[in-house]
């Protein structure tokens, strides 16, 4: 047979002198590889080819791997979902790609998964699929389901297989939570079978398994025991409580659907691999999906808006080692760089210091990378860094006289090109840079808290910021992996300008009379993963009762909230605000309410807040609706299966609209 096959964008496959059959997925005009359907009718070629010659003996194997930096291959491509809007379309994409699938399955030569980068969704799916699945060690492999963060299950057979390799303790773990596995932990489970150190030793390691004959054995016996009644049963049990007590499945089907699939067929694989198919296709056809999968998109646009600009900053210098300075150097020093923290208060610097450590070891590995980030983050009192700084973020109080009087002094300190920003949440960036010699130098790079946990970042545009100067801290934001958001220069910027009104709202009716737990509930029932009055003791009730009356939302000056400050009764912090709180943790109330009645209070707290986001569109806060609804979600976690405020708000008008024709 003919060694190569013309005319394929998406792969290279040849055929070497030891029979070898390689393909090799290179998506054309793309960085990452996904599953689209010109690569995946590709790939039916190429297995063509291969049923064609292993049925005359000329070939061995066949290996799949890639020739990307980053990606195996990263799952389906998304962008392709949008056409599959009924559940037959979706039924009849999936049924020819499980076709695809099984035919790898059935291949009567040895096939391996040769994995470097993002083995995700689909493309874990065709590696399980796959007779022997090699990994490198490196640390941007991982391998994982991501698919319940869309709204749906693995629906290429991957349930099935993955238990079939894992067991059904680690394989229902590993697509409930979304999670990306390390090398290590794949193959620890069962879903690859080999380990190499680099991608560079995968080549060879393939041609080895296949020439031995590798096969996978799967999951051991006594993991299979627990597919049997009653055991299955127990653990579907335990598997839906703890995802009951994360999500609601009103809001997030999906995980509860994957459990039933897990439940009533987890012992017949054949009958799962129908089942999954029936299941799958109601889901992505969803609502829920749909606007999880717009969140997707929302998160990509933010990535893409940082431009490669060739800014590649190493060094960062934080003055001010408060709660967010402190805690805005060491998530620097996680994502790999450097940082040094200034304050005049040394125990405030020992502080954060020692808060670092436990943010170190949660997410670091393994004691050499725990001591190299401890050593990478310097305690610097008296500021000898910010000269070698390439971004240097104040964090002080928020006094304009002291930020005016440090940004003057830094101005002549820091090195040309070095970002120079401030974390400011209520003073204008004009404002603050009117002593310096270049005011164009000067962004907003606001943090929300806690740093580690919140994905968005807004890059602040002062009337007199360069261009230059906005994208070169967009990058840094991507850099430390964070969404850069990039604002105007005004009240509140975005997240808090359309986060106060809401919060103030809920204020407004508890002082009205509204009981406490039942306007935290009612968030809930809509979809906020907090409620605005729990959230308003943790972030503190002094910063909310100052973010109102600066974007002058507070009621009276006696409000219930500013009256809670005047008692020293801040939240958390001090232990008691709207809360009584213990070991950590609110005190509430035992008390159930109607739901039809706390779906309507739900939609009445949050439409200041979608009024509000309005209104930042119309006064172009950012660059459009889109940018709003990134904001919003990765800012205040929006509820996420509504696709954020102004999407929702439109949905919710269509709604109204097509019911009124009907009527």
């Amino acid at each position: 047979m003919a060694t190569t096959l013309p005319n394929l964008e998406d792969w290279r496959f040849s055929i070497d002198f030891e029979g070898i059959a390689w393909a090799v997925m290179d998506r054309k005009g793309e960085s990452m590889n996904s599953l689209g359907r010109r690569a995946t009718e590709e790939l039916g070629e190429i297995v063509k080819a291969i049923e064609a010659a292993a049925a005359n003996g000329e070939v061995k194997g066949l290996v799949i791997m890639s020739a990307k930096d980053r990606s195996f291959i990263a799952g389906a491509d998304i962008r392709e979902f949008e056409g599959f809007d009924t559940e037959e379309k979706i039924k009849d994409v999936v049924r020819q790609t499980l076709e695809l699938i099984d035919r790898i399955d059935r291949l009567p030569v040895t096939v391996v998964a040769a994995i470097h980068g993002y083995c995700l969704g689909g493309g874990l799916e065709l590696a399980l699929a796959c007779d022997w699945r090699i990994a490198d060690r490196e640390e941007g492999t991982r391998l994982g389901f991501p698919e319940v963060k869309l709204g749906i299950f693995p629906g290429l057979n991957g349930t099935v297989r993955s238990i079939q390799l894992a067991g059904p303790l680690d394989a229902m773990t590993a697509m409930l939570t979304g999670k990306m596995l390390r090398p290590t932990a794949a193959k620890a489970m069962g879903l690859v079978d080999q380990l190499v150190p680099t991608h560079h030793n995968l080549r060879w390691a393939a041609r080895k398994a296949v020439l031995q004959k590798r096969v996978s054995k799967g999951a051991p016996w006594w993991k299979k025991l627990m597919l049997k009644q009653p055991v299955r049963g127990l653990l579907a049990k335990q598997m839906r409580e703890k995802t009951a007590a994360k999500v609601r499945e009103e809001h997030y089907p999906a995980p509860f659907r994957l459990i039933e699939l897990f439940e009533h067929y987890g012992d017949d694989p054949a009958a799962m691999r129908v089942a999954e198919t029936e299941m799958f296709a109601p889901l992505m056809a969803s609502e829920t999906s749909r606007n999880l999968r717009r969140v997707f998109k929302l998160s990509e646009m933010l990535k893409d808006d940082a431009p490669k600009n060739g800014f590649k900053p190493r060094r960062v210098h934080v003055i001010g080692a408060g709660t967010m300075g402190g805690d805005i150097a060491a998530w620097c020093v996680v994502q790999g760089m450097q940082a040094s923290l200034q304050d005049l208060d040394e125990a405030q610097i020992g502080k954060a210091l020692a808060r670092a450590k436990v943010l170190f070891k949660r997410h670091l590995r393994g004691k050499t990378a725990i001591d190299a980030a401890v050593a990478r983050l310097i305690a610097d009192p008296k500021g000898r860094y910010v000269k070698h700084a390439d971004v240097v973020i104040e964090a002080v109080v928020e006094k304009l006289d002291v930020k005016q009087k440090l940004f003057a002094e830094l101005e002549k300190e820091i090195k040309p090109g070095a970002v120079l920003a401030t974390n400011t949440s209520s003073l204008k960036l004009e404002d603050i840079a009117r002593p310096l010699a270049d005011p164009g130098r000067l962004v907003g790079l606001h943090f929300f808290n806690p740093v580690a946990q919140l994905p968005l970042v807004e890059v602040v545009r002062g009337p007199q910021t360069r261009e230059e100067e906005v994208r070169k801290a967009s990058s840094f934001v991507t850099a430390i992996s964070k969404l850069p958001l990039i604002v105007k220069d005004c009240s509140g910027f975005l997240v808090n300008r359309v986060l106060a009104p809401y919060l103030m709202e809920a204020v407004r009716r508890y002082q009205l009379g509204e009981p406490r737990d039942k306007i935290d509930q009612a968030a809930l029932k809509f979809g906020m993963p907090m409620g605005p009055l729990e959230l308003m003791d943790l972030v503190g009730l002094d910063i909310a009762n100052h973010v109102g009356q600066e974007l002058n939302l507070a009621p009276d000056t006696d409000n219930v909230l500013s009256s809670l400050v005047k008692q020293g009764k801040l939240g958390k912090k001090t232990g008691e605000g709207f809360y009584v709180w213990v070991e950590g943790k609110p005190k509430r109330e035992e008390a159930v309410y109607d739901q039809a009645e706390l779906a309507r209070l739900g939609r009445e707290l949050v439409k200041p807040m979608l009024d509000e986001a309005e209104r930042a569109l119309a006064d172009r806060v950012v660059a459009d609706a889109d940018h709003v609804d990134a904001g919003v979600i990765f800012g205040t976690g929006f509820a996420p299966f509504r696709g954020g405020p102004l999407h929702y708000r439109r949905s919710e008008k269509a709604a109204d609209a097509a019911t009124a024709a009907a009527a």
